[in-house]
């Protein structure tokens, strides 16, 4: 079995749940199981990358300052329950929007794969070390441009999506995908 070193999670409607634009620490909602999931690869010396498209910057629903706010509280918050984040990637840029440092077409935004080529470069994962877990397709292309796996939830707009899916697997939710990924199914249902 090959061993996992770095998992690529997309944020909203996989992590928390998904609301039109979360910006707000008000708004910001863990979907039931994701702090398992989370405390899980972190038990296990996974490096967890959280990968995200924020359109809402570019479009002008809220600021850049707004979405560190909200980053801050959310790796405060897996902080205080034991789990590690090496890093937060973020695109705040969409071709469609009214900030103009950021209505731009860029190689950042899923499906593109910058950022994840970046962390790749710096750390020298080969690729079959990596896993990316989103609940959309543009998550899973990204992914499967680079030849990692991919596991496509069914959270979020993982529903919508599951059809039409070029996703190595397909989870019902973030703890059932870090399960499959850790090679630990059977034993947690052994256990009850």
């Amino acid at each position: 079995m090959y061993k996992i070193k770095a998992v690529f999670i997309d944020r909203d409607g996989t992590i928390n749940q998904e609301k039109e634009y979360v910006n707000r620490i008000e708004d910001f909602e863990l979907i039931p199981g994701s702090l398992e999931a989370l405390k899980l690869l972190t038990q296990h010396g996974v490096k967890i990358y959280i990968i995200t498209n924020q359109a809402g910057i570019a479009k002008g629903f809220f600021t850049i300052e707004q979405f560190h706010r909200l980053t801050e509280h959310m790796i405060h918050l897996f902080k205080n329950e034991g789990i590690e984040i090496e890093k937060v990637l973020y695109c705040p840029h969409h071709p469609d929007g009214i900030v103009p440092e950021y209505a731009i077409e860029c190689s950042c935004r899923k499906p593109n794969a910058k950022l994840l080529e970046d962390v790749i470069a710096e750390n020298d994962y080969q690729t079959d070390e990596m896993v990316l877990i989103g609940d959309k397709n543009t998550d899973i292309e990204a992914g499967r441009r680079l030849g990692i796996r991919t596991v496509l939830v069914e959270t979020g707009y993982g529903t919508q999506g599951k059809w039409t899916t070029s996703a190595t697997f397909v989870r019902r939710n973030l703890k059932d995908a870090v399960l499959h990924i850790l090679n630990l199914e059977e034993k947690e249902e052994s256990h009850g």
